[in-house]
């Protein structure tokens, strides 16, 4: 008899849909907390969706990869800009994006705004926006997707539009920066920027206010993430100081703020300081010395959420000297360098705080044309626990050796505390003066970018810490106009550089500029805009921050009995 042959059937892979784990127990509990997870994850990094891989796991070590930011989002402060000011806002992505054509805009701060934000931007002007319940941009306003961009289809019959941000700028192409207008109020609310697709790698925000208030001044502050700890150091209750805190909070979480004030006496208690809650899509504005008893000066302020996140400032108003930001500062941290220091600053008014229960003893160094000095009478400074200690400096046409930068080492390897420190600058002409706020900074890193820079009116200002090195300087078209040109330029260690030459060709409007790092040892950058009015040498100066591109992931494998497995 013959055998039978047996055949193994042939199977079909049934197509797997991801499971509905609401209404499972046991396993619903589980997969709703990694959903959740990942959800956080994108909150914190700020990246929605992350690119191909641009490097292989071999190139970090077999277990990381690098891959391409696909949403930036940034939270810019209230303008504060009194009665008679006025305030731009401008917008810039730097070409090298890969990917779909992005979309990239800026907004206030409003609950509607907020949650639009979460959903994929569309144009008021499509048919599927102009169904919009809420949030839709007004007839004649710009929308939040650039002229041509797609839309998301019409909703379903029997379906609300999703909302739609009412943007006040919109961005429609990398390397061009657009400007336009704030809410022109002295009660305008802060405002939030966002860019996804090619827009979003380098995507950068910066505000500058010309005001009235406190004297003529100009004031300029780059847009921020959002975050959970900022440090402010240089503030003031004095008598001849009006110092506000600015809180925004651009997320769809509420946000529960401290504030920890540290003065030359220690830590400032204040009930009125802790537990401020800032609701999704608001903004508070907190007059400082409203929450210590009697004037302080030379106060370092810590700004740090219990719960949510915000984008936190500190605006100073020095009575006939001027007004503008105070920078945030970088975290703590035992060496601190100070750059953007112009040439011809005449004073200069240093702030150091620490909040470890340990001391720091700190030497002090300025850059110079042969490189970092300690400046006769000003070798070190000291700083007890949990306070702040200050240091003046007085520069002449003798003594000054061009723009330059502050740097604080240890002065023993062995005792390293961390501190921040905040540095007050000065410029005179003819008998008037205008301040400006610079703070320890961190360098630019693989690239940095600032917005909204002017022909004739900015310098840049380049200073390399520890070692020699090369960038590359480029400059974009203006946002009306003009030709983009570039640069390498050699720092040399402890020297601060000022690059000549940097406005583009015919540039018709603000233009932005990047700074590269090329090779060599950590960089620090600053720019000064400025302009004398009324013969106020009014000027601003904001530091380039490491535009952080590209982000570090681990590599994984798809395991659905991750999602499957039962508790």
């Amino acid at each position: 008899m013959k055998k039978p042959t047996l055949k193994a059937p042939k199977l079909k892979a049934p197509k797997l849909k991801a499971p509905d784990l609401s209404g499972v127990a046991g396993g619903s509990r589980t997969g709703q907390s990694l959903l959740a997870g990942v959800a956080v994850l994108g909150l914190v990094f700020g990246v929605a969706e992350l690119r191909s891989p641009a490097t292989t796991a071999a190139d970090t070590g077999g277990g990381r990869t690098t891959a391409q930011v696909e949403r930036t989002a940034l939270v810019c402060p209230p303008p504060m800009q009194g009665v008679t000011g006025s305030t731009s806002l401008t917008l810039f992505s730097p070409e090298g994006g890969t990917g779909s054509a992005g979309t990239g805009l800026i907004a206030n701060a409003s609950a509607a705004n907020v949650i639009a934000a979460q959903n994929p931007v569309q144009s008021a002007a499509d048919p599927a926006a102009s169904a919009a319940p809420s949030g839709a941009a007004p007839s004649g306003q710009p929308s939040g997707t650039p002229s041509g961009q797609p839309s998301d289809a019409p909703a379903a019959a029997g379906q609300s539009a999703a909302p739609v941000v009412d943007a006040l700028i919109s961005l429609a192409k990398p390397g061009v920066p657009v400007t336009g207008p704030a809410n022109n109020s002295d009660t305008a609310p802060g405002t939030f920027a966002a860019a996804t697709g090619n827009l979003a790698p380098g995507f950068t925000a910066t505000q500058v206010t010309a005001s009235e208030s406190g004297g003529t001044s100009l004031s300029g502050a780059d847009c921020v993430p959002s975050g959970t700890s900022f440090w402010f150091a240089g503030a003031s209750t004095g008598p001849n100081r009006v110092d506000y805190v600015t809180l925004v909070n651009a997320d769809t979480l509420p946000a529960v703020v401290d504030l920890k004030m540290y003065g030359e006496k220690g830590l400032i208690d204040n009930e009125l300081a802790t537990g401020i809650a800032v609701a999704p899509g608001q903004s508070q504005t907190l007059l400082l010395s409203s929450l210590t008893k009697g004037p302080v000066d030379d106060l370092a302020l810590h700004v740090v959420t219990r719960s949510g996140r915000i984008g936190a400032g500190v605006h100073a108003i020095d009575t006939g000297k001027g007004t503008d930001w105070l920078e945030p500062s970088a975290d703590p941290a035992p060496s601190v360098t100070v750059p953007g220091i112009p040439d011809d600053v005449t004073t200069a008014h240093l702030v150091v705080a620490t909040d470890s229960a340990d001391d720091a003893d700190l030497k002090v160094q300025l850059s110079g044309k042969n490189g970092w000095f300690t400046p006769a009478g000003k070798e070190s400074i000291h700083v007890k626990a949990g306070m702040t200690a200050v240091l003046d400096f007085q520069f002449s046409a003798e003594t000054r050796e061009g723009a330059s930068a502050i740097r604080l080492t240890p002065t023993s390897p062995d005792h390293p505390t961390p501190v921040v420190a905040g540095l007050r600058v000065d410029r005179e002409n003819k008998g008037k003066t205008e301040a400006t706020w610079l703070s320890g900074g961190n360098p630019v890193g693989a690239r940095a970018s600032v917005a909204d820079n002017r022909a004739g009116q900015t310098k840049l200002m380049l200073t390399a810490v520890d070692a020699d090195a090369k960038v590359k300087v480029t400059s974009s078209a203006g946002a009306n106009g003009g030709t983009p040109g570039s640069k390498d330029v050699d720092v040399p260690v402890g020297t601060t550089v000022t690059v000549e030459g940097i406005d583009p060709a015919g540039a018709n409007g603000p233009y932005a500029l990047t700074v590269q790092t090329v090779s060599g040892g950590p960089v620090l950058a600053a720019r000064q805009l400025s302009a004398v009015t009324k013969d106020v040498p009014t000027f601003t100066t904001q530091q380039f921050r490491d535009d952080h591109a590209t982000v570090e992931v681990p590599r994984v494998a798809a395991d659905p009995g991750v999602v499957l497995g039962t508790k």
